[in-house]
Order: C-alpha cells, then sequence, then structure tokens
C-alpha cells in the first residue's frame, strides 16, 4: 500500500497546468530574462491581476524584486509553442538541479539568447511566437511556503495569433514539486 503523502503527490502530480513564459528586466539591468512558469492565473477583474508563482531562490523572483515589472507569455499548443517552451525548461544556474557534473553545475542559462523578442514599455521581453502576453506591475509578494506569490496589475497585452494554449496535459510535463 502507498503512502498518503505518496498518493498525494501523484495527484499532485496529475493536475493540469498552462505553461507560460515570465519575461524580466535583469536586477542589473543589463540583460532580460525569460523563465518558465506553470502557476499563473487571473485574480481580479477590477482591476485586472493576475498572480504567478515564483520559486523563493528563482532568479526572475529576484529581477521582479528590483523592477516590479513582468511580462507573461502564453504559448500555442502547436509546434512552435513546444519548442519555446523547450527552450525555456532549464533553470537559471545550472547549480540548482541537484546531482548536476560540475561543468553543468557551472552554466547560466540566458534562455532568450537567439530567440526572437520584443520589449514592452517597461523593459520587459514578449516572445514573437507567443499568442498573447500581458505586461505586469507587481503590487504584491507575498511568501508562500517553498515559493512566492507575485500579484500583479496588468497594465498592457495582446492576442498575437488564435491557437490552443499550451499546456501540461499536452506536453506531458508536470511541476508537482
Amino acid at each position: 500500500m502507498q503512502s498518503p503523502d505518496h498518493q498525494l503527490a501523484r495527484v499532485m502530480h496529475a493536475m493540469p497546468y498552462g505553461l507560460y513564459i515570465i519575461g524580466s528586466q535583469e536586477a542589473d539591468g543589463d540583460r532580460v530574462n525569460g523563465m518558465m512558469a506553470d502557476w499563473v492565473m487571473q485574480v481580479s477583474f477590477q482591476p485586472r491581476l493576475v498572480a504567478v508563482s515564483f520559486e523563493n531562490d528563482s532568479h526572475t523572483l529576484g529581477n521582479v524584486r528590483a523592477h516590479r515589472w513582468f511580462t507573461v507569455n502564453l504559448l500555442g499548443q502547436d509546434h512552435q509553442g513546444m519548442e519555446l517552451a523547450r527552450a525555456f525548461a532549464q533553470p537559471f544556474s545550472g547549480a540548482k538541479v541537484a546531482g548536476r557534473k560540475s561543468d553543468e553545475a557551472q552554466k547560466v542559462h540566458y534562455k532568450l539568447d537567439g530567440l526572437p523578442y520584443r520589449l514592452t514599455g517597461s523593459g520587459c521581453p514578449v516572445l514573437d511566437g507567443a499568442i498573447a502576453w500581458l505586461e505586469c506591475e507587481a503590487e504584491q509578494l507575498i511568501a508562500i511556503g517553498d515559493h512566492t506569490l507575485a500579484i500583479g496589475r496588468v497594465a498592457d497585452g495582446r492576442v498575437e495569433r488564435e491557437a490552443e494554449p499550451l499546456t501540461s496535459t499536452y506536453t506531458g510535463w508536470t511541476y508537482s514539486g
């Protein structure tokens, strides 16, 4: 018989999520950054607010703390969306993945390198291949367990093309901690 914790992990593993690319300006202001997130949702109509959950040690969370602005890029459930998602599957710092060999652990992944994007007025990246995007200003950062919830006021956004949004069900990828 499986332990109750194992059963809970299986349930959490089965929950479907959307896959998004969160764009930010680096804390030093010299570059932009992107990371994959799947805990993203709208939390208010008036004002328009979205929530993004970041691991507490997330590089992008540090950028959002420094600049307050971020973008949410929605990916399509198609070949282009899958290729974009693959480009963001690594953490910023290779050392974040336990057990990596020292050469891999030393790597820093600038996931936007080589990808076409443009910048919003706040200096955050919008991927050319995104089906839609939002530009948000963080109003609240709330520590919740091993994550921090960023509540962002939506300042701008567009639908760029029509497609079904990319989900963990489509990719077969999971993020259940």
